[in-house]
């Protein structure tokens, strides 16, 4: 296996107001506190309905177990767009951004404290353009003039991209519409849109209706490998190390008991998803799962002496946006290369 992984942006208008209010709210003391024991009083998670090991996690309250004495708050997100806006709000401590939004978060103007300690999943099947059977469109260039749906800066925004760019279709032939994956559902049922580029769960329902065109797994063939990535605020993660380290251990686990118990991994995630489940082992199964001695490899996050590629992808995910005008500039690769956590994962995984 080699892939090489690479989700809505702040306006810039917005950011001196919640500058101002993280600022306010580190002069008052603010952040999570810490128990007597050296452990955080609150550790506040921002988690997403993705069919990975993060909802096992969830499921099983193997962390609640693993630090008793900390608050262990899970908060549901749409999008890493939104998971951008909580970490510069200082709402959360570690959140699921996928491989765009990160590269975004690390550049300017938003610049968030945070890096990447672990990769939750590299993106295959269980993204995918999708168009209605009732369209007409059964290729990619059939979808000039029509009306597509996707998270703006997610990763499937910038697959959507990348697929009409490959499929020589000029992207303002194109109603590229910004909806979060409920709301794609919901134009779906209606008839309001033609096509959209999403995420499961939604996708497996729009698939019913629709055709799949390109999936997110071709286009890592074609070089454009998606993934979605835990970042830690920078505060945090310099705080409270050994709870971060923690925190790794227990996504290592999860990956592990889906190697190891697939019918129990699958059945934590329906539980999670509302879903039966062999079809949460369907939608696992969409999704490539790496454990920590994989993520300390070359083509991921690396090691401290030497970052992985995981740096690089980001860095050409920023350039590619940068080319559709979607950032102003792309920030230099060591941006992304200090933007990896390596140490923590090396920590938390000695030897």
């Amino acid at each position: 296996m080699n892939h090489r992984p690479l989700r809505r942006t702040l306006l810039a208008a917005g950011l001196a107001a919640v500058a101002l209010a993280v600022a306010g709210c580190a002069q008052a003391g603010g952040g999570n506190g810490q128990a007597a024991s050296g452990e955080p009083k609150e550790l506040r998670i921002g988690y997403q309905l993705i069919p990975n090991g993060d909802l096992i996690v969830k499921d099983q309250g193997w962390l609640e177990a693993a630090l008793p004495n900390t608050k262990i708050t899970w908060s549901k997100f749409d999008s890493g767009g939104d998971v951008n806006t909580a970490v510069a709000a200082g709402s959360i401590d570690i959140g699921l951004a996928g491989s765009s939004p990160v590269a975004r978060g690390l550049a300017k103007p938003l610049s968030l404290p945070y890096q990447v300690p672990w990769i939750f999943d590299v993106i295959g099947d269980n993204e995918a353009l999708v168009v209605r059977k009732d369209s007409g469109v059964t290729s990619l260039a059939g979808l000039a003039g029509k009306k597509v749906a996707t998270p703006f800066a997610s990763t499937t925004h910038y697959s959507l991209l990348a697929a009409l760019a490959d499929a020589g279709v000029a992207a303002s032939t194109v109603t590229i519409i910004d909806l979060e994956p409920p709301d794609i559902q919901a134009a779906w049922t209606r008839g309001d849109i033609d096509a959209a580029y999403v995420w499961t769960p939604v996708l497996a329902e729009i698939q019913k209706t629709g055709t799949t065109l390109i999936t997110s797994r071709q286009l890592a063939g074609k070089g454009k490998v998606t993934a979605d990535l835990a970042v830690a605020t920078t505060k945090f993660s310099t705080t409270y190390p050994k709870a971060l380290q923690i925190w790794l251990q227990q996504q290592d686990r999860a990956v592990k008991l889906v190697r190891s118990d697939k019918a129990a991994a699958a059945a934590a995630i329906a539980r999670q998803l509302n879903l039966d489940p062999a079809e949460a082992a369907r939608q696992l199964d969409q999704l490539v799962l790496l454990d920590a001695a994989e993520q300390r490899g070359a083509d991921y996050l690396g090691t401290a002496d030497k970052p992985g590629g995981l740096a690089e992808n980001l860095h050409s995910a920023a350039e590619f946006l940068v080319g559709q005008g979607k950032l102003d500039e792309a920030p230099a690769l060591a941006t992304y290369q200090q933007g990896l956590n390596v140490a923590a994962l090396g920590a938390a995984f000695p030897g």
